[in-house]
């Protein structure tokens, strides 16, 4: 009889879900603290337009490799897979908005500040009660029906499909979310360019933009 497959660790998606928590927790001190400079407007932009890019890839991987076995492997919890499913739709409309004003913002400055706000706040109100309802539902669901290298599959996924321009942007907000434990078992995990990039520059790089980001104003 063939071994079972060895189960996943999935306590590794709080780290990336408080990705979006805290970053849209804090988009109305962000957004008002770059009032009347356009460098720093500049900042903050591209650091949204990073965080919304690797929220669509990271649900795209969710359709295409959780949403689909869960369906197969789990069909007594075919409603909690679907009601998953449509709270995506609902997200996606909301990140549609976000994304367009964080352009809107960076090109029209001040004027389109409060209307960015409305949107990522809009977006913070329909996200957040499904990665909730996610972890208490769909999480444990994944750690039961799936593997550990399909599991990994969904980072490499969210990797792969990043449309960003700041992939250790996005690695160096996970991993500081990460325990010590994870972020090692991240770099095991890693393809060998991606670790080269995080250490030769990727976290040098992010300890300084996100200093900036973070900055008092």
């Amino acid at each position: 009889m063939a071994d079972a497959p060895t189960r996943p660790d999935t306590s590794d998606m709080a780290a990336v879900h408080r990705v979006f928590r805290t970053s849209l927790a804090a988009a109305p001190a962000y957004v008002s603290g770059a009032a009347g400079d356009d460098e720093r407007r500049s900042l903050i932009a591209n650091y949204y337009a990073n965080v919304l890019a690797f929220l669509e890839a990271h649900h795209d991987g969710e359709e295409a490799i959780l949403f689909t076995r869960l369906s197969e492997r789990a069909p007594n919890e075919l409603a909690a897979v679907e009601k998953a499913k449509a709270q995506h739709e609902a997200v996606h409309a909301s990140l549609a908005s976000a994304k367009d004003g964080v352009g809107l913002w960076e090109s029209k400055g001040d004027g389109a500040a409060d209307d960015l706000v409305k949107t990522l706040q809009e977006l913070d109100a329909v996200l957040i009660p499904h990665l909730d309802e996610e972890e208490a539902v769909i999480v444990p669901l994944a750690a039961e029906h799936l593997s550990a290298e399909e599991w990994g599959m969904l980072p490499a996924h969210g990797l792969g499909h990043f449309t960003g321009d700041k992939v250790w942007l996005i690695l160096g907000l996970i991993r500081e979310n990460m325990t010590p434990d994870q972020r090692d078992q991240m770099l095991v995990a890693m393809p060998p360019p991606a670790r080269q990039m995080w250490e030769g520059m990727g976290e040098a790089a992010f300890n300084e933009l996100i200093g900036r980001v973070r900055q008092p104003t």
